[in-house]
Formats: structure tokens, C-alpha cells, sequence
């Protein structure tokens, strides 16, 4: 059952990036039914649109998720998946794209942004990764979604990829902003040089006490400064940074987003009902699934260079360096890169 509400980094040093120009347009538009075809998208000034239609809920899991729906409810679904700390208006300008294409498009809050609440207050506040990654499952099952386009950035795109690996009969393709950025703790354990270990300054605070006392009173100047920092050439306006902004005044989301640091640095326990699947993801399984990888040139967050994560794609594959000073932000900072790249996976 649904209801609607109406509530309209890991950059290592090495080698330079790997740019691959974007693949050109081809085909035509059309309807779909249940296989995509190539389409050519209009053209879309990142900014044209600001708002969704009437958001909906679904229970799904041990969440109510808050979700947007644009496009036919009989396309073929794509889910876009945000990650810290944006929230679905990552995918404002994608969503009505891919609605034009004929695709289904579900945009999901995570656990802990938006109108996505805990079904009860017992359920511990997890933002480990394998725990994040069921919450799609989850709502998968809920919505009747037996298959489906993942694309995603930045946690957004950790779901999508641990979906893909460990649950790939769910998945058509993929699209994944930064590529395989699966976290395995025990190499995240291992020192990095200083100036690499300074991108990842935010962990270390979030590590300690006065840290998540500070995100909790700070957060929106917090995630400010991430935006900032993390698309050093993205000139958001204050309105855009807004929308956004009041999806982190969520009442679980200083727990989730601390508990998902602390977790990944080893600080935290997780669940303990997700050892297996967490024992699966520390192996490092390759995704199979079709898939594009995307980067921006202005990433200014913690990335890897494409082809450290080459061999961790083993069916059919490309990845496309976007230029034009696109930041972290990818999808929303570049909308019409990231919808062609949807298109064109679930055309592989």
C-alpha cells in the first residue's frame, strides 16, 4: 500500500584520471514497455526543474520510505539512489528525463533523509553498508519491482553496487558515479598518506564525541561545506542547497550518518544479523550486471582513478569522464550525462 504526502571519496593519489568522452545520442524517443531503447534526450539546463509531484510512502521493511514517482507506472523502473549528504533533489532535472523516455522512475530517501521513517523505535539506528543496500531490496519487494535499472552516487552508488553484487538477478544494469566504492573495513584500517588521509578529514570528527555533537547542532553548514568542497566549480544557489537541506532535519539522521563513519572505521559494531552479507561484500565480489562508471573532471571528494576498479566489472562495460567542472554532485550538476548513461546501460 502507498499514500502520498503532499512534501512537494575516495580520490587516491596515482595515476591521472582515465577520460572517456560521452557516448553520442542515438535512436529515437518512444514509449517503452519492458526493454529500454536508445533515446535521444532533450536538452536540460541543470536547474529547470525544482520540484517533484506529490511525494509517496511505502512501508517497506523496517522503514515507511519516502519516495518520488515520475513516468508511466508500466515503463521499465530505474532507481536513483542519493548519497551523503544530498538527498532525491540530486535527481530533479534526471527524474523528468527519464519519465520523457517511458521509464518508471522511483527516487527513494535513505534511511535517515527526508520522509523516510523507522517503523519502530526499537530498530537499532544502522547505517552499515549492507544494511542501507537491503533497505533496496526492501523497497523493491514493496513496490512489486522484481528487476531494475540501479543508478546512483556516492552512497547512492554503494547501494547500487552491493545490490548488483549480491543480489544481481534484481538488477538490469547499473550506473555508478565514482565505480566499485564497496567499503571493506579491514583494508580501510590500513594508513594512507597524509595528504590523502586529509580528504577524509570529516571521518576522524565523526569519530569523536564533540563530532556528532557538532553535525548535530551544524549540519546544515556541514553539509554546505561538503557541497562546496566536493563540487568546487558547481555555483549552487542558496535555494537549491535548501531544498536539499531540509531533508537532514530527518530526527534519525545525525544517528545514521555518524553510526555509518564510526562503522566503516571500525569504530562501531554493526548488525550482527548482516555479518554474512557484510563477510560476502569484504570479499570484494565482482558485479557482472551491465554497467556504466561515471566521474566528473571537478570531483573534489575522495575518488579512485577508473581503472583501479576496471576488473571489479565483469559483464559488459564502459566509463565516461564528464567534463565541464562537474563536481561530486554528479546528477544533478550534470543531468543529462547521467540520464544518457541509464539509457545507454539498459541498452547493453
Amino acid at each position: 500500500m502507498t499514500d502520498e504526502i503532499n512534501h512537494g571519496r575516495r580520490r587516491l593519489f596515482g595515476a591521472a584520471a582515465l577520460t572517456i568522452a560521452a557516448a553520442g545520442l542515438a535512436g529515437a524517443t518512444g514509449a517503452l514497455t519492458g526493454t529500454a531503447k536508445a533515446a535521444t534526450l532533450p536538452a536540460v539546463k541543470p536547474g529547470a526543474n525544482t520540484s517533484f509531484a506529490a511525494l509517496k510512502q511505502v512501508k517497506a521493511g523496517v522503514l515507511k520510505v519516502g519516495y518520488a514517482e515520475a513516468g508511466p507506472a508500466d515503463g521499465p523502473p530505474v532507481i536513483l539512489l542519493h548519497g551523503w549528504p544530498y538527498d532525491i533533489y540530486a535527481f530533479v532535472d534526471v527524474a523528468p528525463l527519464l519519465a520523457s523516455a517511458g521509464y518508471r522512475v522511483i527516487v527513494p530517501y535513505l534511511r535517515g533523509y527526508g520522509t523516510t521513517r523507522f517503523l519502530s523505535s526499537e530498530t537499532m539506528r544502522n547505517g552499515q553498508q549492507s544494511v542501507v543496500a537491503h533497505d533496496v531490496i526492501d523497497l523493491m519487494d514493496a513496490l512489486n519491482i522484481q528487476k531494475a535499472v540501479l543508478a546512483g552516487f556516492d552512497w547512492g552508488a554503494r547501494c547500487a553496487c552491493i545490490v548488483s553484487a549480491l543480489w544481481p538477478e534484481r538488477v538490469k544494469a547499473l550506473v555508478s558515479v565514482s565505480g566499485y566504492i564497496v567499503s571493506n573495513i579491514k583494508t580501510g584500517k590500513v594508513p594512507l598518506p597524509p595528504s590523502a588521509e586529509h580528504d577524509w578529514w570529516y571521518q576522524f570528527y565523526f569519530a569523536t564525541e564533540r563530532g556528532a555533537a557538532g553535525y548535530e547542532k551544524y549540519r546544515h553548514d556541514f553539509a554546505k561545506l561538503i557541497w562546496q568542497t566536493a563540487s568546487p566549480k558547481w555555483n549552487f544557489d542558496d535555494a537549491t542547497f535548501d531544498r536539499s537541506a531540509a531533508a537532514f532535519d530527518n530526527p534519525d539522521h545525525v544517528a545514521i550518518v555518524i553510526h555509518n563513519y564510526r562503522w566503516r572505521g571500525g569504530l562501531a559494531a554493526g548488525d550482527p544479523q548482516y555479518d554474512d552479507l557484510e563477510n560476502r561484500l569484504a570479499a570484494g565480489p565482482v558485479i557482472g550486471v551491465p554497467t556504466i562508471t561515471l566521474e566528473g573532471d571537478a570531483n573534489g571528494a575522495p575518488h579512485l582513478n577508473p581503472t583501479a576498479y576496471r576488473n571489479k566489472f565483469s559483464g559488459k562495460y564502459a566509463h565516461r569522464t564528464i567534463e565541464g567542472g562537474i563536481g561530486h554532485n554528479l546528477p544533478q550538476e550534470a543531468p543529462q550525462a547521467f540520464a544518457q548513461a541509464v539509457i545507454d546501460v539498459d541498452g547493453y
